[in-house]
C-alpha cells in the first residue's frame, strides 16, 4: 500500500477536525488529533488567512505535513493591516510597510521565490507592495528599489 495524499485550504493555526480534514484522515487511521496540532504549529504564523496544507499518510500511519503560504499580495495586506488593498495602485495610499515587515514577508515566501538573496525576495514583496498601493517607510515602492540597490537597507539582509 502506498501513502495517502490529502490536500487542503485551512485558515493558518486553526485548522480542525472538522471538515475537510477529520473526515478524509479519520479511514487512513492515523492520529488525527496529531495531523491537527501539527498543522497548526506550522501555520500560526498565517493567522486568519488561508493556507494550502498537503498531508501525507504512510502506510505504517506516520504522516508528515506541508504548508504552502499564502499569495505575497495577501501576506503584505495582512501585515500593513488592511482588509484589501488599495483600488488604484500607486495612486492612492492604502497602507505602509516598515522594512523589517518586508523582510518578514520575504523569509516566510523564500522558499516559493525564485530569488537568490534576501535582498531580491525583500525587492519582490516590495513589488507587490506597491500593486497594492502600500508604500515602504512612507515611500514609493520604487523609490525604496532604487534605495536597496544604492545599499541603504543592507543591514536587514543579513543571512540567517
Amino acid at each position: 500500500m502506498s501513502s495517502q495524499r490529502i490536500e487542503a485550504l485551512v485558515t493558518g493555526g486553526k485548522a480542525t477536525a472538522g471538515p475537510p480534514l477529520g473526515p478524509a484522515l479519520g479511514p487512513l487511521g492515523v492520529n488525527v488529533k496529531a495531523v491537527i496540532d501539527a498543522i497548526n504549529k506550522e501555520t500560526k504564523d498565517f493567522a486568519g488567512m488561508k493556507v494550502p496544507v498537503i498531508v501525507e499518510v504512510k502506510p505504517d500511519k506516520t504522516f508528515t505535513v506541508t504548508v504552502g503560504t499564502p499569495p505575497t499580495s495577501a501576506l503584505v495586506i495582512k501585515e500593513a493591516g488592511l482588509q484589501k488593498g488599495g483600488s488604484s495602485a500607486g495612486k492612492e495610499v492604502a497602507g505602509n510597510l516598515t522594512m523589517e515587515q518586508v523582510v518578514k514577508i520575504a523569509k516566510m515566501k523564500r522558499r516559493d521565490m525564485l530569488a537568490s538573496t534576501l535582498k531580491a525576495a525583500a525587492k519582490e514583496v516590495i513589488s507587490s507592495a506597491l500593486s497594492a498601493g502600500i508604500t515602504i517607510e512612507g515611500k514609493s515602492p520604487k523609490e525604496v528599489h532604487k534605495e536597496i540597490d544604492e545599499g541603504k537597507y543592507d543591514k536587514y539582509f543579513k543571512e540567517d
